[in-house]
C-alpha cells in the first residue's frame, strides 16, 4: 500500500484523461486502491497537484449553450434516449467534480473522512456514467451521439478558490436537484413497457438515485464542518454563497423527504427559490 501516488496526482490523472471510459475506468482504479489502503489501515499520502482549468474531454459529444440543447419529447424513444444522454453527461461532469474537489483545494487541512467521502463519491459517479453509457448503447445509440450542456463545469470555475462554495453550489444545490427530478425520469421509463431498454434505464436510474443523495450528504457534511471551523452560521453562509455562485433561483418542486434524508432542511432552499 506504501508505492500509491499521492491522491491528489491520482486526482490530476483522472481530470487529464480524455476519453469517457477511459476516464471512468482510472478513477475506478484509483479510487479501489485508496480504498484498499484506508481499509488495510493506512493514510495514504494526499500531496499536491495542478489540477487544468477544465478537465480533459472527448472529441464528441459538442457542448451547447443551454438555449441551444434541442429540447426533448419525453414520451418518445428518441426522447428517452436525449434523457440517458443528459444524465451520462451530468455523471461524467460530476466525476470530474469530485476529483477536482480533491486536487484544488489541498491547501485547506481536512480530516481523512474527507478524502474518503470524495473519493467514494467520484468512484460512483463513475458507475453512474458507465450505467447510463451501457443503456444507450442498448438502445442502439452512445454517450457522444447527441449534443450536451456547455455549462456545466461553470459551477467549478466559478468556485476554484472557495471550497465552501464549492461545496454549497455543487453538492448541496446542483445535485439536490438531482433528487428533486430523478423519480420524474423513473416514472417515465416505467411507463415505457414497449422499450426493452426501458427495464435497463429504471434499473440504473434507481441506483443512481440512492446514491446521490450520500453526495449531497457529504456537501452538507463538510459545510457544516467549515463553517464550525470558522464560527459561521450554516443556513446565512449557504444563502449567502449560493447568491454569489449560482446563477438563477432555485427551482421547485423540491424532493423534501431526500433532501432531509441528506441533511438539507427546508430553510436552506426554500428562500432561494423562485
Amino acid at each position: 500500500m506504501t508505492d500509491l501516488i499521492p491522491l491528489a496526482e491520482m486526482a490530476q490523472a483522472v481530470l487529464t484523461t480524455a476519453d469517457a471510459r477511459e476516464k471512468t475506468a482510472l478513477s475506478r482504479r484509483h479510487a479501489s486502491a485508496w480504498q484498499a489502503a484506508r481499509g488495510a489501515g493506512a493514510m495514504p499520502a494526499i500531496g499536491r497537484a495542478a489540477p487544468p482549468d477544465r478537465p480533459a474531454r472527448p472529441k464528441a459529444p459538442a457542448l451547447l449553450d443551454p438555449r441551444e440543447v434541442p429540447r426533448r419529447r419525453p414520451g418518445t424513444p428518441e426522447g428517452r434516449i436525449a434523457i440517458l444522454h443528459a444524465v451520462a453527461h451530468i455523471e461524467l461532469n460530476a466525476v470530474d467534480l469530485h476529483w477536482d474537489i480533491i486536487a484544488r483545494f489541498t491547501d485547506t487541512p481536512m480530516p481523512p473522512g474527507f478524502y474518503d467521502d470524495w473519493v467514494r463519491a467520484a468512484d460512483e459517479e463513475s458507475k453512474h456514467f458507465n450505467l447510463m453509457a451501457d443503456c444507450l448503447e442498448t438502445m442502439g445509440s452512445h454517450y457522444g451521439a447527441l449534443p450536451a450542456h456547455a455549462g456545466m463545469w461553470r459551477a467549478a470555475e466559478d468556485t476554484a478558490d472557495d471550497l465552501m462554495g464549492r461545496l454549497a453550489v455543487v453538492p448541496m444545490v446542483l445535485e439536490a436537484r438531482g433528487l428533486d427530478v430523478t423519480p420524474g425520469m423513473l416514472a417515465l421509463f416505467r411507463k415505457a413497457k414497449d422499450d426493452p431498454a426501458a427495464a435497463q434505464a429504471v434499473a440504473a436510474l434507481e441506483v443512481i438515485y440512492a446514491e446521490e443523495v450520500h453526495h449531497v450528504a457529504y456537501g452538507s457534511k463538510w459545510f457544516h464542518f467549515l463553517c464550525g471551523r470558522h464560527e459561521m452560521d450554516p443556513k446565512d453562509a449557504f444563502h449567502s454563497l449560493v447568491q454569489r455562485y449560482f446563477h438563477g433561483a432555485l427551482k421547485p418542486p423540491f424532493n423534501e423527504e431526500k433532501r432531509a434524508e441528506a441533511g438539507l432542511p427546508p430553510d436552506f432552499y426554500w428562500p432561494l427559490s423562485e
